[in-house]
């Protein structure tokens, strides 16, 4: 047997689960953009400047002359920067071959850089470089942890010119983990064995004079890093997630007013000031998740206006399990509804939990949380997809075990007709060569199978007997009981008694005893002396008959012979008769005629049944019930017919050959 939807969408929830917790590259790139459109959404928005971009833009380049510049000028721009007494300096470029130029130019360049505190920078890189074999000389880190955290690392490096290298106050890292676009920046990272922090938080040692960096592990992606009293929370791998704001003119400072003394020392005054190339030609360009392309030494005056303001974006300890936690409560929920709810209502469900997650993950960011919606949506959508491919499946399936198991019971209902329908007898036949008498008997089920049954036969060459019944309820159990009933009824008759109401105390007594479903029948039987037109009858319960004489009106017969078979054990019926003259009849019905309704819920009734046998005198038994049943029928119209019916005639012959 096939599993339901429901065994198909818990075994799935748990493979996207996995999938989910483990992160494999693909989905890591798709959280990656996710991060990148909360951005969009929420870009950083400053609230402090404690950085400013001294710039050596296309103006300077054209005034000084094009890129490399003799390092005097470089010391002459750093003369003036420190003049104007910033709390660092950090200079976000490399000076890593001799100045041709003059052979003294990097001494002069490190005469200026030694009054100031000024912090030159270094690039990691993923091999050794033959200039640089020993790792760069850098403020000591302590190291609080009890592991080995995974620092980035970098093979070899490059830096300045050991005689400029040498007077600075410190070294930082200018290098960031992206090569398309800018996520992340480690903070702090390895090269070779020696750990070296990013030129923003070298800057922020040597303005606050603190002599060590605190890099503390506080359990999964719970690191700090340390500078005196300020503590920035970085990722376990020492990088931070670098809140972008708008790209902003306000940080920039053309390198030429500082040079040409245009420029206020007010901007740099206390300031944390980066010297770096934003020059188009000089390719220091760096795309952004918010997808700008700013300078490169643009990136850390946004990370030192983020250190300043408080505001940091973390990808918290299990990240990746915690978004595989929420596929699975939307994923369970999925898996209870859609296969008890219609597809228009599971597919707002789903849309609703989109929702939910969207906007749950929106609001982590604004606390600075980075959890991606993206797959616990995508893992929803896949698994709603699947669920409702699976729950249609099973709906179909069902459908065709309904359609072939309702084709089995249809062909079993059919068969019990054929097989109730042939206990009944047929009177044209069984009578055919009789001229004492006439007799014909109609059965219209209200479903393929029904409870009224109907009766004749010889008791004896004199004595016809006849009996019409209609057993409680509808459906196969009351064609059972009916088949039961007819049957005993018959053999009690056929036994030799010949009074309608010892056969009906007989009956009831036999019957009553394995009535364990509480079923109960109403039946008329008469015995008719073909000699002589005496008809005895008894009523157990049932409809009236109506008799008529060859002069006169139809009539009921309202005598009653006892309450319905099975309603009390022991009951001893009575019996009464009737005379009937040649070409009197008799007429037997169930109430499947008298309560016969309409469109309008309206009964056929009695009155109907008279006014429309009244015409009927003479006419024979054949003719009588096939104008009764035409006649229930028009009366009905459209409405559905809600019980079988049943009509038996009786015709008294007498001494003639032939029906009048």
């Amino acid at each position: 047997m096939a599993p339901g939807p429901r065994a198909v969408g818990a075994g799935l929830l748990a493979a996207l689960c996995l999938l989910v917790g483990l992160e494999p590259p693909p989905l890591a790139s798709l959280r990656d953009t996710v991060f990148d459109a909360y951005q969009k959404l929420m870009p950083r928005m400053r609230s402090t400047m404690p950085a400013v971009i001294v710039a050596i833009d296309e103006r300077t380049l054209d005034t000084r002359g094009q890129w490399p510049w003799p390092r005097t000028v470089m010391a002459e721009l750093i003369t003036a920067i420190n003049k104007a007494q910033p709390a660092a300096v950090g200079v976000d470029l490399l000076f890593v071959e001799p100045d041709r130029s003059s052979p003294t130019a990097d001494a002069t360049l490190a005469r200026a850089i030694q009054p100031g505190k000024v912090v030159m920078g270094i690039a990691g890189l993923e091999y050794r470089d033959r200039r640089y074999p020993f790792p760069p000389s850098v403020a000591a880190t302590k190291i609080s942890s009890m592991r080995d955290l995974p620092l980035r690392r970098f093979d070899g490096h490059l830096q300045s010119r050991p005689e400029i290298n040498k007077a600075a106050d410190g070294r930082g890292l200018i290098s960031s983990d992206s090569k398309q676009i800018v996520r992340r920046v480690p903070l702090i990272a390895r090269i070779g064995g020696v750990i070296v922090p990013a030129l923003s938080v070298e800057m922020i040692r040597v303005a606050a004079g603190v002599p060590v960096l605190r890099l503390t592990d506080h359990g999964g992606e719970r690191v700090t890093l340390g500078l005196g009293n300020l503590e920035i929370p970085v990722q376990s791998d020492g990088s931070l997630y670098v809140w972008f704001g708008q790209h902003d003119e306000e940080r920039f400072i053309s390198a030429e007013d500082i040079l040409s003394g245009t420029a206020s020392s007010e901007l740099l005054a206390n300031k944390l000031v980066l010297i770096g190339m934003t020059g188009l030609g000089l390719l220091d360009f760096q795309t952004t998740a918010l997808g700008e392309r700013i300078p490169g030494v643009e990136i850390h005056a946004q990370i030192l206006e983020q250190i300043f303001d408080g505001e940091y974006l973390r990808r918290p300890t299990a990240a990746s399990w915690i978004e595989a936690a929420l596929l699975a409560v939307a994923g369970l929920v999925l898996v209870f509804s859609v296969p008890a709810l219609r597809p228009w209502m599971s597919a707002s469900l789903l849309v609703a939990i989109a929702m939910a997650l969207i906007a749950g993950g929106l609001g982590a960011f604004r606390f600075g949380l980075l959890i991606s919606f993206a797959a616990p949506v995508i893992g929803a959508a896949f698994l709603y997809a699947t669920l409702l491919a699976s729950t249609l499946a099973e709906a179909d399936r069902q459908r065709r075990v309904l359609r072939e198991a309702q084709a089995r019971v249809a062909g079993e209902l059919e068969a019990a007709r054929r097989i109730q329908m042939g206990l009944l007898p047929a009177p044209s036949e069984l009578f055919a060569n009789e001229q004492r008498f006439a007799l014909a008997a109609l059965l219209e089920p209200a479903r393929t199978v029904g409870g009224d049954f109907y009766d004749c036969f010889m008791v004896d060459e004199r004595h016809v007997f006849f009996l019409v019944g209609d057993v409680s309820g509808k459906g196969l159990a009351a064609s059972l009981f009916m088949a039961l009933s007819k049957s005993l009824l018959k053999s009690i008759a056929l036994r030799g008694v010949r009074d309608p109401a010892d056969i009906f105390t007989q009956a009831n007594a036999e019957i009553s005893r394995d009535n364990r479903e509480s079923l109960f029948v109403t039946a008329f039987a008469g015995v008719l002396d073909v000699h002589t037109g005496r008809l005895a009858y008894c009523s157990a319960g049932h409809e009236p008959p109506v008799a008529s004489h060859a002069r006169g009106a139809p009539e009921r017969l309202m005598a009653s012979g006892g309450p319905p078979l099975c309603v009390i054990r022991d009951f001893q019926y009575s019996s009464s008769g009737v005379d009937l003259e040649p070409g009197g009849w008799l007429c037997a019905v169930t109430d499947g005629v008298t309560e016969a309704m309409n469109e309008r819920g309206e009964l056929y009734g009695s009155a109907r049944l008279l006014q429309t046998l009244a015409p009927l005198a003479g006419a024979a038994p054949e003719a009588i019930l096939a104008a009764v049943r035409d006649d229930v029928r028009r009366f009905a119209g459209t409405a559905e017919q809600s019980d079988d019916v049943t009509l038996v005639c009786v015709r008294y012959l007498g001494d003639r050959r032939e029906a009048p």
